[in-house]
């Protein structure tokens, strides 16, 4: 007996990865296996940013995943996306975190340039020759996005910037930085976006910031100082930046939600082997119900999470009217889950969960942070119940 639906929706269909999605996932596992999860404990102490080894994953089609194929690009979907990040997380959060940042910058440009400025950038963003950096976040505008306050004032065929951003992953190595700045009067529609790009005069780096995890990727100020760039160089008309920014994050929060997801799923995996091998009180800590249900709750929240994830890529790939809606609570949900069941797993360990040799330690720090950027998971329920709220109002 068939479900009767309501007029109008779209059919419902059972849902399963396909064959070429299957290929993508197994190719970007084999990758994390084999070049990331070797050196990601070294990179983490040694503070490394792997510029190579990023290269080596952009000629396997991850530098410019959804971007169009005319210049370059993958040309996959959100959902496709999903499944690389997670793949890659399972060997170093940090490296495909950034990696999903320079997408997301990509794509902006892929979207919103002109026909000019995605001939000029993006080729070598899909192949990470050039690495490209997103400023929004400012030092008294971070949650509250629509305060910032750099400011490029033009100038005949020329802006003038001046201002700060703050916690910019990549800066002082990234070719590219696609610039949130204000042109107009106070509040969104006041601002822009525009490209600065490497070696422009009057930009300038703060220092490399000391930070819990994320150690694999550089994260510095990016500060303007009369710093003069083409008017042509600005992505779309004026007063449209902050649009572009929050539809860019809407696909970042998917990437970022996926990233704790296979970085929580790297834990789990390590967690469930040392159960196996790890003895106390004659047995092993495995065959213990009180260990097997935790294991299994683990599991439980991380699929859920997952799941969840998968349908909110597929809302965002059919630009579906609740995409962002959806966005905001699969980020909320899977870097929630991801942080505790790597926590979890690292108390599975005992003591020596909490010892680097064992790289429990670094999946929980890196994975903390996912829970703040792209914006909190207090804004995240912001979000949502601006939504929820609206809505009533308007019954």
């Amino acid at each position: 007996m068939e479900t009767a639906q309501p007029p109008g929706a779209p059919a419902l269909t059972p849902f399963s990865l396909t064959e070429d999605q299957i290929a993508i996932q197994e190719m970007a596992l084999g990758f994390a296996t084999d070049t990331l999860a070797p050196n990601a404990m070294r990179w983490d102490e040694e503070k490394h940013f792997p510029v190579a080894e990023m290269r080596a994953a952009a000629a396997l089609g991850m530098g410019g995943i959804y971007i169009n194929e005319d210049v370059g690009g993958s040309g996959l979907s959100r959902l496709d996306a999903a499944l690389i990040f997670e793949a890659l997380s399972t060997g170093c959060p940090t490296v495909a975190a950034f990696i999903s940042i320079h997408n997301m910058c990509a794509w902006m440009i892929d979207r919103y340039g002109s026909d000019d400025q995605r001939k000029s950038f993006l080729p070598k963003l899909c192949t990470m020759e050039h690495l490209a950096s997103y400023c929004l976040t400012e030092p008294g505008a971070g949650s509250d996005a629509a305060a910032l306050k750099t400011r490029a004032v033009r100038d005949g065929d020329t802006y003038v910037l001046d201002g700060q951003k703050q916690f910019i992953s990549g800066a002082g190595v990234s070719d590219i930085y696609v610039v949130m700045v204000r042109t107009g009067e106070a509040g969104p529609s006041g601002i822009s976006t525009v490209i600065v790009e490497k070696g422009t005069p009057g930009l300038s780096f703060g220092a490399n910031e000391k930070k819990m995890g994320w150690n694999a990727q550089p994260t510095r100020a990016v500060i303007f100082e009369n710093c003069r760039i083409p008017v042509a160089n600005r992505i779309g008309p004026e007063g449209i930046g902050f649009k572009i920014a929050m539809a860019g994050l809407d696909g970042g929060r998917l990437n970022i939600g996926a990233c704790s997801i296979g970085g929580a799923q790297g834990a789990l995996d390590k967690a469930l082997a040392y159960a196996q091998e790890r003895k106390a009180f004659g047995s092993r800590i495995a065959d213990f119900q009180a260990l097997q249900f935790k294991l299994a709750d683990m599991a439980t929240e991380l699929e859920a999470a997952r799941s969840f994830l998968w349908r909110a890529a597929a809302s965002l790939d059919a630009k579906a009217p609740d995409a962002t809606k959806l966005c905001a609570m699969a980020k909320r949900v899977a870097t929630d889950t991801g942080f505790e069941v790597a926590n979890q797993a690292l108390q599975i360990h005992g003591g020596y969960g909490y010892l680097a040799d064992y790289g429990i330690e670094k999946i929980v720090r890196d994975l903390r942070v996912h829970q703040i950027l792209e914006g909190t998971n207090e804004v995240m329920r912001m979000i949502v119940a601006r939504g929820l709220v609206g809505r009533a109002k308007g019954n």
